[in-house]
């Protein structure tokens, strides 16, 4: 397997990281890398930190979390919530949401107060990440936040 690193978006490899995209059932589920980005500027106060994920030499996907968010805004879940994982379509398959998501918790060990990652998800029969988080370590919480199930991964 290749080797799978989390590195910044720069303006050198912004276009590229922008222009992944998932399979067509799965985008009902996951937002695009421009949606991301819009939604890091417009919602500030909820500490959006993001990746560009490489595997070897090669942007394959997206990640973003929002990272260490105070308490105090019932709408940010938080401190630690994954907001966006994206593998781009030609790249599934292969280990690398795992492997960022492997990344993403040594960073995570590295933070404050850091003892779960949460992250939502809609339900859905096809396309819908629920089952490949779940074959993480992610649990079902049994709540609901804005629509979406909310997921649990003790660190």
């Amino acid at each position: 397997m290749a080797d799978v690193t989390l590195r910044p978006v720069t303006d050198d490899n912004r276009a590229a990281v922008t222009a992944l995209r998932v399979a067509p059932a799965q985008e009902e589920y996951v937002a695009s890398v421009a949606d991301s980005f819009a939604d890091a500027e417009r919602y500030p106060q909820a500490m959006p930190r993001y990746w560009a994920i490489y595997a070897d030499e090669t942007p394959v996907g997206f990640l973003m979390i929002s990272d260490d968010v105070p308490p105090g805004d019932p709408s940010i879940l938080g401190p630690y919530f994954l907001w966006r994982l994206l593998i781009d379509a030609d790249h599934q398959g292969r280990g690398h949401g795992r492997a960022a998501l492997a990344a993403l918790r040594d960073y995570l060990g590295t933070r404050p107060g850091a003892t779960e990652l949460l992250t939502s998800v809609h339900p859905g029969e096809i396309g819908s990440p629920m089952g490949f988080y779940l074959r993480l370590g992610f649990q079902d919480t049994g709540t609901d936040h804005e629509g979406e199930r909310v997921l649990r991964l003790p660190l």
